[in-house]
């Protein structure tokens, strides 16, 4: 379970990275952005580990590819400068 734990680690940087590569001017600060890769995809992993089961390398590495890029996009920034305004608020 360490090298899982590690792997994904590995993953979810690698997701940031490629995340502020294409997406910089959308993203907070490239520490928020790694720190939330690698902790989504060690989450990812644990949760793909718990239901699966050991043995499954494969399915454990997509789960926390999933889950860490699902964090990452709940950063995300719209286009616009200004505060985005509900509905409701109108």
């Amino acid at each position: 379970m360490l090298w899982v734990s590690i792997s994904s680690v590995v993953l979810g940087l690698a997701l940031s990275w490629a995340a502020l590569h294409y997406l910089s001017g959308r993203l907070p600060s490239s520490r928020a952005v790694f720190v939330t890769g690698a902790a989504g995809a060690l989450f990812g992993a644990y949760l793909t580990h718990s239901a699966l089961g050991s043995g499954h390398l494969l399915a454990t590495s997509a789960g926390a590819v999933l889950v860490g890029a699902v964090t990452l996009s709940l950063l995300i920034r719209t286009r616009g400068g200004g505060p985005v305004r509900s509905a409701a608020a109108q």
